[in-house]
């Protein structure tokens, strides 16, 4: 079923011109993000007298390297590929796991959003074909399940919804570790029940490698996709302004170091791709195998995988 699958997605793009690409899972520098934790490798030197050899990682997505592609003019772009994330074990996730990543130049989110649903029916079958789809603000889905709003709530009522929910956060959380925790635990689990429910307009400070909303800048030009209460899949509208994305990155690296995490240089290749013209477009990851895991009516996500990470 993995397999067949895998040949549908490739098929799903080759008869709509996206191009299939190859890029390193061994790569120079780690995510800044605070949310993900990257794998460290160290590849032995040649010469073991020519001294100490510098670490490289894992990836977590192959997402800075097809955004150098998307700069060097290559077009419409998809990958099927390994990632890796640690400090990620459960039901749901495993620490290495397959993405399906693509990049569609000139695109709406809108327009991302329908080919996004277009390709998980195409991989569900018949578990999707009477579901509806729905479209939902973040804020939307606050004030529908816990009855706040997540632009304005103070941090004292997010920090007793998390209590309720039976977490104790630490007074130093801020309002996006909160939010985070009430979206993972609470909010999340109870999306697409019904049918694909896209939850759009996540907090700017979510934004990761999305524009913000010009017309409500508290929001980012982001979007989730869930079913039966599980995350499949992300997608921006892309950030081009180098200067900007800079401006994350080292907002990432300080919140890394008020939270006591690794700390983690810039990835300036990816800037540099930046400042030299990345074209406008939208982006998404899916998760391949949650998404393999709801074709196959499974409960968690080692049934779909040959080799879980504890085999390995």
């Amino acid at each position: 079923m993995r397999a067949a699958l895998l040949a549908r997605a490739r098929a799903f793009f080759a008869a709509r011109g996206v191009l299939e690409v190859d890029t390193p899972i061994v790569v120079n520098a780690p995510v800044t993000d605070v949310h993900l934790h990257s794998a460290r490798v160290t590849l032995e030197p040649a010469d073991p007298e020519a001294g100490r050899c510098r670490p490289f990682f894992l990836h977590t997505s192959p997402e800075y390297a097809m955004k150098r592609l998307l700069a060097a003019g290559v077009g419409d772009i998809y990958q099927i590929c390994h990632v890796v994330r640690a400090l990620e074990r459960g039901r749901l996730h495993n620490a290495e796991f397959t993405l399906i990543e693509w990049y569609r130049v000139g695109h709406t989110l809108d327009a991302l959003m329908r080919e996004v649903e277009a390709l998980v029916r195409e991989l569900l079958g018949a578990p999707a074909a009477s579901r509806a789809c729905a479209r939902v603000s973040y804020r939307e889905t606050f004030l529908r399940e816990l009855a706040l709003d997540p632009f304005t709530a103070p941090l004292g009522e997010l920090a007793g919804h998390a209590r309720r929910a039976g977490f104790d956060p630490a007074a130093s959380c801020g309002r996006d570790e909160l939010l985070e925790l009430l979206m993972g635990t609470v909010v999340g689990p109870r999306l697409g029940h019904d049918g694909l429910t896209f939850v759009h307009g996540y907090p700017a400070a979510q934004a990761a490698l999305a524009r913000l909303d010009p017309q409500d800048p508290r929001a980012a030009q982001r979007f989730e996709l869930y079913c039966d209460g599980i995350e499949l899949a992300n997608g921006f509208n892309e950030l081009t302004a180098a200067h900007e994305q800079r401006g994350r990155f080292e907002r990432d690296i300080e919140e890394r170091r008020r939270l006591g995490l690794p700390q983690t240089p810039v990835d300036e290749r990816l800037l540099a791709a930046l400042e030299a013209g990345m074209p406008d477009c939208c982006g998404v990851a899916l998760g391949f195998d949650r998404t393999l895991m709801l074709a196959a009516g499974a409960a968690c996500i080692d049934a779909v995988l040959p080799f879980p990470i504890e085999r390995a």
